[in-house]
């Protein structure tokens, strides 16, 4: 193979081809297909202006509600450039996480037995499927540097947006619900990407160039939203979206804990009722859970574990400041939601927080106890 000698990134003067080799394409996708992702593709890596625009007009108007990670630096996140100097292609991958709902073949975190109040994890979060996306994307990374290019895989980083990535590479269209909707497979997926400075050239793009034309006339994720979050097609407000506001620092709003139900990290709703994923639902039918995955945690356990089990149980979780009383104050509202009033066990640990040092999980306790009806019971 002809070499010339580039600088590329940090290379200054190291041999590099000229040109990849003709199958270089054909092999980084059959190698992603061969680990696992459900779809691959590639794109240019130029600036993603659409994602950078959106990203400035959401946090413009508050819409972002506080939440960092690609809002932070919109011109670092939407430049593949800035991951790696000289980048040329963006191969992308889908990895599928949707599993059997039962959770009775799931493991739980916490000791708890039969009839113990538990708090519902959302389904990308039971087990590290982020890690496995990295994996996958790795076996692509090994087929480029193989072929003497250089190669940076982005997973879950606040380094480039990956929906819109996935998007360009024609991997699928943008939901109603702002996921990226993967033809036959849905919106139940991880997104990363491996960027790279081989020129690749592009895969086709996908027909559907918008949320409109791929999902038709159908608002079933907008309908479905308990908070309302979903404010216009394609539109989320994450102060009212409960997968951000379980993350997110602070008291929980009085006025979304009812509709947080049992949940404590995470949440399913939109993508439940999508047509597109319950028709991929049925074509293939997801497996069973993979050993370690948790699909719910005990409740109780959680207000009696200490801060180094429950941040254990937490796993790779994002827990703001890594406290674990955030995870606790989860726990209480989701307590007051489906906890048994009759309960003794549910009414002392609504009693011992409510009576507890901290100001904000003392406050969500008896929020919880009210909604229980054991005010008497839970104030010190």
């Amino acid at each position: 193979m002809p070499r010339a000698a580039v600088r590329t990134g940090s290379r200054e003067s190291e041999e590099v081809p000229a040109a990849p080799s003709p199958d270089l394409r054909a092999r980084v996708l059959a190698a992603g297909a061969a680990a696992g992702l459900a779809a691959v593709g590639v794109a240019p890596a130029e600036v993603l202006h659409d994602a950078r625009a959106d990203l400035e007009d959401r946090r413009r108007r508050g819409l972002h509600g506080g939440m960092q990670f690609t809002f932070r630096n919109p011109d670092r996140s939407t430049d593949p450039d800035q991951v790696l100097r000289g980048a040329r292609s963006l191969v992308v991958g889908a990895l599928v996480y949707r599993r059997d709902d039962d959770r009775d073949v799931a493991e739980g975190a916490g000791p708890g037995g039969p009839g113990r109040p538990r708090g519902r994890v959302a389904r990308f979060a039971r087990r590290d499927h982020y890690g496995d996306l990295r994996a996958a994307l790795g076996q692509v990374a090994a087929e480029l540097v193989a072929d003497g290019w250089q190669a940076r895989t982005v997973v879950d980083d606040n380094a480039l947006v990956d929906r819109a990535a996935a998007r360009r590479a024609g991997l699928g269209w943008f939901g109603r619900n702002s996921l990226l909707l993967v033809p036959g497979v849905g919106s139940w997926c991880v997104l990363g990407s491996v960027v790279t400075d081989a020129p690749l050239e592009a895969t086709d793009p996908l027909g559907p160039t918008g949320h409109a034309e791929g999902c038709g006339p159908c608002t079933r994720c907008m309908d479905a939203c308990p908070t309302g979050a979903l404010v216009a097609p394609g539109v989320l407000d994450a102060r009212r979206c409960l997968a951000w506001v379980v993350q997110a620092p602070g008291a929980i709003p009085v006025e979304l804990r009812a509709a947080m139900g049992d949940r404590i990290y995470g949440c399913d709703d939109c993508q439940e009722v999508c047509p597109v994923n319950r028709l991929a639902d049925r074509h293939r039918p997801p497996g069973r859970p993979e050993a370690g995955s948790v699909a719910a945690v005990d409740l109780l356990w959680l207000l009696e574990a200490t801060d180094d089990e429950v941040l254990a149980a937490a796993g790779r979780w994002y827990v703001a400041e890594r406290d674990p009383r955030y995870l606790r104050r989860n726990a209480l509202v989701a307590l007051g939601n489906v906890g048994d009033p009759g309960d003794p066990t549910t009414a002392a640990a609504l009693a011992r927080w409510s009576a507890a040092d901290d100001a904000l999980l003392a406050e969500h306790a008896r929020w919880a106890a009210d909604r229980l009806g054991r005010t008497g019971t839970a104030r010190p």
